[in-house]
């Protein structure tokens, strides 16, 4: 595949990458200004000009995903034999400039339960960029007119109808910040459990009161999960400073808590 189509490969698999282009060229060079490769994780897709030029800015663009640098930046290599290199000497004789663009993953959001708050929710996430799940077992609360207004942003939204949530909960991609507000208690108990059974997820949040974050922590209990493991679900879910129960006052809150702990690249603290 081209840059073009790695780079939306990386957003599709919800995955980091660095388009590196080479911007200048002084002198003799292996490739052109303009030519340009990405760099993922674990795979890199065309050439900047092979050798130590190319080893070094896949480095480089390793490190930068490696430590959440999000702003470009402007690299400079000599290609003679006096150049201090680490992966080999290339002895073109010229300079070249190659401009670093780290375009972190997109997060993956999913809300298990497109009522009244879900749908708030959904519709306040899609106007921002991000892969967002809305997964409910009751096809009546996906169909696409009443969605009309959450799929119209420029959120990546997936409907997802299934009537056991908790299993699709199990394939989500590592990362994903989850939302628990279904219509029935005993759906959300099974989707906590099934998000405990997920470390690698980024935050879990369970809406409702403590009283019931109580008797869902006994339960959990006696299913064997430590105090720890549940500590990693939030609940009630959203900023406590702000209040109210009106659906569209929970959904901002909810919103920008996972907002923030995404700038932040934390988990939810419980």
């Amino acid at each position: 595949m081209d840059w073009l189509e790695a780079l939306q490969h990386l957003r599709t698999a919800g995955r980091p990458g660095v388009l590196a282009t080479v911007s200048e060229v002084r002198g003799h060079a292996p490739r052109e200004a303009g030519a340009k490769m990405v760099v993922g994780a674990d795979a890199t897709w065309g050439s900047i000009g092979g050798g130590n030029l190319e080893a070094t800015v896949v480095d480089r663009a390793r490190d930068m995903m490696a430590r959440g640098i999000t702003a470009p930046e402007n690299c400079e290599f000599a290609l003679n034999e006096h150049a201090s290199t680490e992966h080999g000497r290339q002895c073109c004789g010229g300079k070249v400039r190659v401009l670093l663009e780290p375009f972190l993953s997109l997060p993956t959001v999913a809300i298990f339960g497109v009522g009244h708050v879900g749908y708030e929710l959904g519709r306040i996430l899609s106007r921002i960029p991000m892969t967002l799940y809305l997964v409910d077992s009751r096809e009546e609360q996906l169909a696409p007119a009443r969605l009309a207004d959450v799929t119209s942003g420029v959120a990546d939204v997936r409907s997802v109808h299934t009537p056991v949530p908790d299993s699709f909960l199990g394939d989500l991609p590592a990362g994903a910040h989850v939302f628990i507000m279904s219509h029935d208690h005993a759906e959300d108990f099974l989707l906590c459990h099934a998000a405990l059974r997920r470390p690698d997820l980024a935050s879990v949040g369970l809406i409702g009161s403590r009283a019931k974050w109580i008797r869902f922590r006994q339960k959990l209990a006696a299913e064997g999960f430590s105090e720890p493991e549940m500590d990693r679900i939030q609940c009630p879910i959203g900023l406590p400073e702000v209040q109210g129960k009106a659906p569209a006052v929970i959904a901002v809150s909810a919103a920008a808590g996972l907002l923030h702990h995404i700038a932040q690249r934390v988990p939810f603290s419980a």
